[in-house]
């Protein structure tokens, strides 16, 4: 069977671990020449050498994705080094805990400015890109806490609702020319960001324990649903928030 995404040119924010790492492993087994980008520069050139010695191609790109002069800076690199932009996947996100008046101004700006602001401007730089070229697939990473609340983390819950929304106006603005845009809702995953819980016996039975499946979803799982809103295959999906939560929310 003849790769998805031969020839085309991916761009991954968030891509030194994770599943940002697992998804730029995955856009490469598919043909893709990957562009990383993360400020950990140590994990995301990691990402890049696991993609070579798989026989892909990659480069890596420092990127603060809350600004703006960095974020046009990598689009522009990824079109300089392989001459297009045809799918994005924009990943990179913090977490910060605390209820609403708990949170500090900066706690505040900070991760509004990663999560949200840094999923506009990596839409904006790509739009421009995939406007030019008549076409493209962008996947903003969300959470099922983009889809309904939860407590003590009032800020992490504000700016995946804001990524919900950003994802369908853009699906909108954009369908009749040529660029899909969707988003992606994980639930509980095994990843650095979550480690410290599920290292920890009490919490990790604690959370386990409202899983469906019985067990936590793998950066893996999100990676395939991430790679497939952008291939040919879910050429008539747009605007839709494609859930990977192991049955969570259906409870």
């Amino acid at each position: 069977m003849a790769s998805q995404l031969e020839g085309r040119v991916a761009v991954v924010t968030g891509g030194s671990s994770g599943i940002g790492r697992a998804t730029a492993l995955r856009f490469a087994g598919e043909g893709a020449r990957v562009v990383i980008a993360d400020v950990n520069v140590e994990g995301g050139e990691s990402t890049v050498r696991l993609i070579e010695d798989v026989g892909g191609e990659a480069v890596f790109v420092r990127t603060d994705v809350a600004k703006a002069i960095e974020v046009e800076a990598l689009i522009n690199h990824a079109v300089q080094v392989y001459g297009r932009l045809d799918a994005a996947f924009n990943n990179a996100g913090i977490s910060i805990e605390g209820r609403v008046h708990e949170v500090s101004e900066a706690e505040w700006d900070q991760l509004l400015g990663v999560n949200l602001k840094g999923v506009w401007l990596c839409m904006k730089y790509e739009l421009i890109q995939m406007l030019k070229q008549g076409g493209g697939a962008i996947v903003n990473m969300s959470s099922v806490w983009g889809v309904v609340g939860m407590t003590g983390e009032a800020p992490y819950v504000a700016s995946k609702h804001g990524v919900s929304g950003l994802t369908k106006a853009g699906a909108l603005d954009y369908a009749s020319e040529g660029i899909r845009v969707n988003e992606v809702c994980p639930g509980l995953i095994h990843t650095p960001m979550t480690a410290n819980t599920l290292s920890n016996p009490v919490r990790r039975e604690r959370v386990v324990s409202k899983e469906p499946v019985g067990r936590p979803g793998t950066p893996e799982e999100v990676a395939e649903a991430v790679v497939w809103l952008c291939t040919d295959a879910a050429s008539f999906v747009t605007g839709h928030a494609l859930v990977v939560d192991g049955g969570f929310l259906a409870q």
